[in-house]
């Protein structure tokens, strides 16, 4: 049903017509999944699993696989065609594992953030997933809620609706009975009960998405990927190329050739870096929900370890979001604990009142007695006269007690001899960041003044400890805060950050390059409008900063979805959800410390895998191509190279749940970190190679075919071993990996051991030579983890060199 159809029609004629159609909608697949995520989400078709396990056999990688096998057929080679066979069933296998086990880590961290609506069944309101809503529900629809569907409204006064996302009119539109709401749009104020008309892909956001959902912008984590990729598939043709001029200048069997090239490619070709990159963050999107934040895009989990500047709302994040009462001034004729009895007794546990809560705990803390007091009558607090009043009876007779605005208790008074010394208080109050409450009694009619009680917001217990753990981490945390100034100070200073606390107004209507600098040194913002949060991520940005923000309301979207990692903090509306990357379902700052330890954590696993992989790709294609050129030989066959890639496949996914240490200072992409690394370990371990390939040779008198099982073992184990040097910057002792990452490794390598040992499928080379392989590659590989301590070392001295150097320039 179209828009337009919809509003013109009558409730009841919709009504009807949704009714018989309702039951077969239940189930409509094409809506659930429509719905799945929200409505900034539209979820992939679901796909059948055989299908997806099917494609994994077509695509470049399968399509250079399936042509070895059959060249390897028309060769002769039954058994390399059976073995590139079983490659090309595992690789499939594998593929579709990790991809099932990303996607059933992510559905069920979606499912968590999945909205939710309020909608009449069984002629009760119960609260259901957004997704599950069909044409013919009746919803409630409230301030800051996303629409979960198209609606007609029905009942109520009217709707103030955000459709900028929609029909990019910026300023809310008004809705009453009989309008139409649509889904995606945001509730900016009142509330009505609509009928639903349209879900899914239905809907108007949903036909319009079907013509965005391929859009897509890349992170940096996609890009270095693509970096990656694009490096070792250009170094892999060049060497294959040369392979190829080489055996046709030497007049050699071209199908044995291309065999072996296409073979040479499958291995090189980093096909699975993709896809366990992925993984990795998935997984640890898992752990991240485990410590109450959810991932709702996996290339946030690169952006948060990367953030060098968190700004950190101060209500219920830093501070306790609940009010304690700091300080008690009692005036003449009264003592503190008269002070708090008054206020106890012109206060009303069961109304649940924040100021009411906090005077009760006090008094319950200073074990004041009002077992003697009896309440006559009440008068709870009034926005006109700003205090409550109640009449109570007490062991000596009856009389008043009031409590609310410093103000509306003094004008009780008929005396105003006590003004200044109120005045004075109330400002010695805000100049520390608290709030007065006035505190009044009356007896015989005339009103005194009894006291002032101070009240505040507190810090968290931990707040102060976080903040300085993230300031160890090289995270800047940025209070911001609708408070006033003097409020902002005084927590400022209770949680270890710094006073330079600016308001709104000293960056607003200031020029860009004036307010970016009063922006990166401010310390926090006081007097902050939800608007103002985008100009502060922006600002920031161009100076190129990795921005953290967090923010809870409707407003806060735009803020949250400029930042390079937004996080709704516990509570936050759907709409701030929606646009955030990371939704916290406990509040806190520790919460998001704790998620950023784990992200940097992740993008260790990840920029370890990244290294490990284009070394072993270097490494194996030098060794080699040049084999082949400069000595004419074939250090290894194409079925021990098939080998290499099927164990390899094995241990790497054991990757994704090693064990990983935080860097204390933000992680970004640095390819030339990554590079340089790479091409030394491939480097390093291409001239490992040839010294074993010559001690064959020269000293053991090898065969040909020895000799290449021989040189396969070799391969092998030291390819795996370079996982431990990569993983960390120190030695490879340093932290230990994870026992699944060591089972995974000395598995697979037990396997290849066995496999050159007894030659199955490749001639067998015995203990002995085996024994050679592996005290040949342990050495080399305590040479090269102490060479790679201090090449890192050197690196790192080089780069401060250049920032420095850059930055004086």
């Amino acid at each position: 049903m179209k828009p337009e159809d919809a509003a013109g029609r009558s409730v009841e004629d919709l009504m009807k017509d949704l009714a018989s159609s309702r039951d077969g909608l239940q189930s409509s697949e094409a809506q659930i999944r429509a719905q799945k995520y929200g409505p900034n989400e539209i979820a992939e078709k679901r796909v059948n699993p055989l299908f997806k396990f099917l494609s994994y056999f077509w695509g470049p990688i399968p399509w250079m696989i399936e042509a070895a096998s059959i060249l390897s057929a028309a060769l002769g080679r039954w058994d390399d065609f059976a073995i590139i066979f079983v490659l090309l069933l595992m690789n499939g296998a594998v593929g579709f594992w990790q991809e099932h086990k990303a996607d059933r880590a992510i559905e069920l961290l979606k499912k968590r953030l999945a909205p939710k609506a309020r909608a009449r069944r069984d002629g009760r309101w119960q609260e259901l997933a957004s997704r599950d809503l069909v044409p013919g529900d009746i919803v409630r629809v409230r301030l800051g809620e996303i629409v979960p569907a198209d609606i007609k409204l029905i009942d109520g006064d009217f709707l103030q609706v955000d459709e900028s996302a929609l029909t990019g009119e910026s300023l809310p539109v008004e809705k009453k009975v009989s309008d139409v709401a649509y889904s995606g749009s945001i509730v900016r104020q009142g509330e009505m009960d609509a009928l639903v008309y349209a879900t899914g892909m239905d809907t108007f956001f949903g036909k319009t998405a079907r013509l965005v959902e391929t859009a897509r912008t890349r992170s940096h984590f996609q890009k270095a990927v693509i970096k990656i990729g694009d490096y070792l598939i250009i170094l892999a043709v060049v060497m294959v190329a040369l392979v190829f001029a080489v055996s046709i200048l030497r007049q050699e069997s071209l199908l044995s050739t291309l065999q072996f090239a296409l073979v040479l490619v499958v291995a090189a070709i980093p096909a699975a870096l993709p896809a366990v990159l992925s993984v990795t963050m998935a997984v640890g999107a898992t752990k991240l929900a485990k410590r109450e934040a959810i991932v709702s895009k996996l290339a946030a989990i690169e952006e948060l370890a990367g953030i060098d500047i968190l700004c950190s709302d101060k209500t219920g994040t830093i501070t306790q979001n609940a009010i304690k009462v700091a300080q008690v001034v009692p005036f003449p004729g009264f003592s503190e604990r008269d002070v708090l009895l008054l206020a106890r007794l012109s206060s009303r546990e069961e109304d649940s009142d924040p100021i009411d809560t906090a005077i009760i705990e006090r008094t319950d803390e200073e074990k004041v007695d009002v077992a003697g007091y009896a309440l006559d009558s009440f008068k709870p607090f009034d926005p006109v006269s700003k205090m409550t009043e109640a009449q109570v009876k007490g062991p000596k007779g009856g009389f008043q007690a009031a409590k609310g605005a410093p103000q509306a208790i003094l004008s009780l008074l008929k005396d105003g001899s006590i003004e200044k010394e109120v005045s004075e208080n109330v400002e010695a109050f805000a100049s520390k960041g608290y709030r007065a409450l006035g505190v009044g009694q009356a007896m015989g009619g005339s009103w005194k003044y009894a006291g002032l009680i101070a009240l505040y917001d507190p810090p968290r217990e931990d707040s102060k400890k976080t903040i300085q753990t993230a300031q160890s981490m090289g995270v800047a945390v940025k209070m911001v805060t609708g408070d006033h100034v003097a409020i902002a100070r005084e927590i400022a200073g209770m949680v270890g950050l710094g006073s330079e606390i600016q308001p709104a107004s000293s960056f607003v209507d200031k020029p860009d390059p004036e307010a970016e600098e009063v922006i990166e040194q401010a310390d926090g913002f006081a007097q902050v409008f939800p608007e103002h949060k985008f100009k502060i991520v922006e600002l920031l940005q161009s100076k190129g900063h990795i921005v953290g923000m967090t923010g809870d309301g409707v407003n806060d979207a735009p803020a949250l979805k400029k930042a390079d990692a937004g996080i709704a903090v516990a509570g936050a509306t759907d709409a701030a959800k929606s646009a955030a990357a990371i939704v916290l379902t406990s509040p806190g700052l520790s919460v998001i410390i704790d998620a950023i330890k784990e992200s940097r954590r992740i993008f260790r696993r990840m920029n370890s895998y990244s290294i490990y992989r284009i070394a072993e790709t270097i490494r194996v294609l030098f060794f080699i191509t040049l084999s082949i050129v400069a000595f004419n030989f074939y250090p290894v066959t194409a079925i021990m190279i098939v080998l290499l890639a099927l164990l390899n496949d094995f241990a790497i996914m054991s990757i994704a749940y090693d064990r990983a240490e935080y860097s204390l200072q933000p992680d970004r992409w640095r390819m030339s970190s990554v590079m340089g690394m790479a091409l030394f370990l491939g480097l390093i371990g291409t001239v490992e190679s040839f010294g074993l390939l010559f001690f064959g040779l020269d000293y053991l008198h090898l065969s040909k075919d020895v000799l290449q099982s021989f040189m396969y073992l070799k391969l092998s184990v030291a390819g795996h071993l370079i996982i431990f040097i990569a993983r960390t910057r120190g030695h490879f002792w340093s932290y230990r990996p994870a026992n699944l990452l060591i089972v995974a490794v000395l598995g697979t390598q037990v396997v290849a051991t066995l496999i050159a040992v007894y030659g199955f499928m490749i001639p067998p080379i015995g203990w002995n030579l085996a024994a050679i392989v592996w005290v040949y590659v342990l050495i080399v590989f305590l040479i090269i983890d102490q060479i790679k301590v201090r090449y890192y070392k050197f690196f790192d001295q080089g780069l401060q060199f250049l920032e420095k150097r850059i930055g004086v320039s």
